[in-house]
């Protein structure tokens, strides 16, 4: 699978499996550009999903949200134990687009080479979608029976917000989650290797135990409409991009949210660097942990990024309204804070309105699951230790939580400490080891065994 015509010895079906579900899911171009007109592959992608597990013996129920084409797909494994509660395990099947002649092979060609699995979604989130697939499909064809049922969820729409997946779905057909308690997804067990005081090195495997609030904020000037060639002191522009750029220039306060705090004790336990939050340069001693301080430092306090503007028709023409359009990522705890911070700096001329608001979440990194988290890696890795962690972005983990269901992120990966992970996410030449799937489908059939 490696290029090396090599064969190899697998420990597991799932193991064997797992590269080759990946490449072909990538091969389904499910761009998800936000607009229902151009977002596409989701039903195609999806019913191949159905097609692999009919074929050990699943019954799958395809549910098509509130628009055609976004495909959701349920199947359940009956456990052991009836009186437990279920855990599902939950996959997107879109990505976000990419431009082919920006990568170094065709972003959905799934190409296999120099040990990695290549293409758009190979880590965000199709690799786990792949580990999902290929424990279900052995599970299934091998008659194991799990300590508890389990969900398997393929989903649409994450990478707008879930409004046509887990948010559509959490409304209007709560139905399939009947019985869940707890639910693991994306962007989680994945390693970090860090240095120790005695001169060897560790890899922490970060658990998400939670994420930050996500919102899409519309602000709107609007005032007197005019000649470009007069004198105006009441510009829908300048008024807007003055609120903008106070917006956009400022830092927020920093939180240590409990995930947060645990992580960073963690890493000071097993490197001697110590964070002080207090500390004027925190991300000077964050930096010291790598690319991965990119995810880190956001976390340390609200961000509010403006990403689009729009205003005027004509180069002569002053307009009534300005728009713009500012990516929010809130600390569990901090949304009234944040909006009262925000109203202050954009001034009272300015308008604002959310497009999209999903809450904050965050759990504590104890109980069964983690314990069985943490046994999984340490059976495939002794050098492995679990973390907790909290995510910058969003994930399905919000609608299911509106459920009472309690979220982790854990698709397991054993990454080389060269790979610049985090730059991976909806970047150019996205890819994700052969080694770490392999990796990970072990880890993950353990896990299910002794969730």
């Amino acid at each position: 699978m490696t290029g090396s015509g090599e064969e190899r010895a697998y420990s597991c079906r799932a193991e064997a499996e797992v590269v080759g579900l990946v490449s072909k899911l990538i091969q389904f171009d499910t761009s998800n550009t936000g607009v229902l007109e151009t977002t596409k592959g989701e039903r195609e992608c999806a019913q191949w999903v159905i097609e692999q597990l009919h074929e050990v013996g699943y019954t799958t129920e395809y549910v098509e949200s509130g628009a055609p084409g976004r495909g959701n797909v349920f199947a359940r494994l009956p456990g052991a134990d009836p009186s437990r509660g279920a855990l599902m395990l939950h996959g997107h099947l879109d990505v976000v687009p990419a431009e082919a002649a920006d990568w170094s092979v065709h972003p959905f060609s799934g190409a296999i080479r120099d040990g990695y699995v290549w293409g758009r979604g190979a880590i965000d989130m199709k690799d786990m979608v792949g580990m999902m697939l290929a424990v279900a499909r052995q599970f299934k064809a091998e008659g194991t029976v799990p300590p508890r049922d389990l969900v398997f969820a393929f989903l649409a729409d994450e990478e707008n917000g879930g409004k046509w997946g887990s948010q559509w779905l959490a409304d209007n057909r709560p139905d399939l989650f009947e019985g869940v308690t707890e639910a693991v997804g994306e962007v989680g067990g994945f390693s970090l290797t860090v240095p120790r005081r005695d001169g060897t090195e560790r890899r922490l495997y970060l658990v998400e135990t939670a994420e930050k609030g996500l919102g899409w904020m519309r602000l709107r000037a609007k005032a007197r409409a005019g000649h470009g060639s007069f004198l105006h002191d009441d510009n829908a522009v300048t008024i807007l991009a003055e609120a903008v750029a106070r917006l956009g220039n400022h830092t927020f306060p920093l939180v240590l949210s409990d995930s947060v705090a645990e992580f960073l004790a963690a890493v000071s336990e097993e490197t001697g660097i110590e964070f002080d939050p207090d500390s004027p340069d925190i991300e000077g001693q964050l930096a010291k942990l790598g690319t991965i301080s990119r995810i880190i430092g956001a976390t340390l306090r609200d961000t509010a990024n403006p990403t689009m503007l729009q205003a005027g028709y004509k180069a002569n023409v002053i307009p009534q309204t300005a728009e713009a359009t500012v990516d929010c990522r809130v600390v569990p705890g901090r949304q009234a804070a944040f909006e009262r911070e925000v109203d202050e700096l954009i001034g009272p001329d300015v308008e604002r309105e959310w497009i999209t608001e999903l809450d904050s979440y965050e759990t504590t990194f104890d109980g069964h699951l983690v314990d069985a988290m943490n046994a999984a890696i340490l059976a495939h890795d002794s050098n492995g230790r679990t973390v907790p962690y909290m995510l910058s972005g969003g994930t399905d983990a919000k609608a299911f939580a509106r459920l009472g269901i309690r979220c982790f992120g854990f698709a397991p990966l054993q990454l080389p400490p060269e790979l610049d992970f985090s730059a991976l996410f909806h970047g150019v030449d996205e890819r994700v080891p052969v080694p770490a799937l392999e990796f990970g489908a072990r880890v993950m059939e353990h896990f299910l065994l002794h969730s």
